[in-house]
């Protein structure tokens, strides 16, 4: 996609994304995580009805606003500043978290540095990096019926994000319903995570290499599909 004139995620974020969408169900309520995922919206379905919460305080979040600064009047969780659609709701911070403590959301689409094969999430964290805290990430990945990782497949360093156990901080344990990235679709089945489809150019030896913990294979692959413009 292009903002601006610029893109602003490269085609293996792109393929997630498109892939992420047919993960968003018509009617749900979802929570978009900083980073990645607040891109999403532009790659849903034509007519599908969703309606997007910012756990600072509304639901009913629209596109960002082209050339806004984090100081306008409405902003993602972010600081991005963003629209709202028609019907939206803002309120406090206390009603926020309760449509979250409550279980409300239907899906909680999030980031991630490092994810463990039992659905373990590390995703606020490098230590020695200044990062400005958990946020509501912690809250989302328990609290949400069903929890969407997209995150690239490998690190810069060219290792796997997929790990028997994850070495940095914690956000949640045993939180990752689904696990999305340019290679594959990982679904959780009895508390791990199951290879259960393989993008066209990648193979399942590929999408496995480094691993360093055996991962269960589906016997019959489902076919990969993402949404086309």
């Amino acid at each position: 996609m292009v903002e601006n004139g610029k893109p602003d995620c490269s085609p293996e974020e792109e393929t997630i994304l498109r892939r992420a969408a047919l993960e968003i169900a018509d009617g749900s309520l979802v929570n978009l995580g900083i980073g990645m995922p607040t891109l999403l919206p532009r790659f849903l379905p034509a007519g599908l009805d969703v309606s997007f919460h910012s756990e600072n305080g509304f639901v009913g979040m629209g596109p960002p606003l082209p050339g806004g600064t984090p100081d306008h009047d409405v902003i993602d969780a972010g600081g991005r500043a963003s629209t709202l659609m028609p019907g939206a709701a803002c309120f406090d911070s206390v009603t926020s978290f309760g449509i979250v403590r409550g279980g409300h959301l239907d899906l909680a689409v999030l980031g991630a540095f490092q994810v463990a094969v039992n659905g373990d999430l590390a995703n606020w964290k490098i230590p020695g990096k200044l990062t400005p805290g958990m946020g509501g990430a912690m809250e989302l990945a328990q609290k949400a019926r069903h929890v969407l990782v997209i995150t690239r497949h490998f690190d810069k360093y060219g290792r796997p994000k997929l790990l028997p156990e994850c070495t940095l901080p914690l956000t949640a344990k045993s939180c990752v319903d689904t696990l999305i990235t340019e290679c594959a679709v990982f679904r959780s089945r009895k508390g791990r995570l199951r290879l259960t489809s393989v993008h066209p150019e990648h193979t399942v030896a590929g999408v496995l290499r480094g691993i360093a913990v055996k991962v269960e294979v589906q016997a019959e692959l489902e076919p990969w599909k993402e949404v086309t413009v």
